[in-house]
């Protein structure tokens, strides 16, 4: 007879850099909250307002493209339960956008073109854990899947990397973004299956 120690469920299947409940995707699909809308990077801008309202910084499109460029090699995992490895983006470190930026803020609420926000705790987005990026595996970002630019914020759930973004609000107080609106986790870890409030 056999004997299976209490609370052995056998060997992990699949990858281990896998988050609970995620299953690997070899796509890219295609996740949004409304229309795709399509920016020219003619007029395609970013501005970052402080907790007071004021202006802190703001770059268009050839500013942007001056700043310090890095290169990022990560996964990516989305609430709905797909995780996409060894992803390879181009872009610029939100610490180079928010150096010299004063503030007392502890959290942000990024912006988008056509309206879509996200919240996110100001360490979350420092010391190289969040970037602006507009290259997606050496080629110009798509706009389906946030081109020109989006934010790109891998350690949570993927709708916390805001496509089309175009601005930070940096704010004293957490409030919810589109999805935690709805329901959605306000932080939003992966591997805690932060998926929805309450989680």
């Amino acid at each position: 007879m056999s004997v299976i120690s209490r609370g052995f469920h056998g060997r992990r299947g699949g990858d281990v850099r896998l988050p609970p409940g995620q299953y690997l995707e070899r796509g890219f699909p295609v996740l949004s909250a409304g229309p795709t809308p399509r920016i020219s990077t003619d007029t395609w801008q970013f501005t970052i307002t402080t907790e007071t309202g004021d202006t802190a910084a703001r770059w268009n499109w050839q500013q942007l493209m001056a700043l310090p460029q890095v290169d990022v090699a990560t996964d990516i995992h989305c609430v709905t339960k797909w995780s996409k490895l060894n992803t390879h983006w181009r872009g610029v470190s939100l610490d180079t956008l928010l150096d010299g930026v004063q503030t007392n803020a502890g959290y942000l609420m990024a912006h988008s073109y056509g309206g879509y926000t996200t919240n996110l705790p100001l360490p979350d987005i420092r010391d190289g854990k969040a970037w602006v990026v507009y290259e997606y595996e050496g080629e110009p970002l798509r706009p389906e899947h946030g081109g020109p630019i989006r934010m790109l914020v891998p350690h949570l759930y993927f709708w916390k990397s805001a496509k089309w973004v175009n601005g930070l609000t940096l704010m004293l107080h957490d409030k919810h973004g589109f999805w935690e609106d709805l329901g959605y986790h306000d932080y939003g870890d992966p591997w805690r299956e932060q998926r929805y409030q309450g989680d």
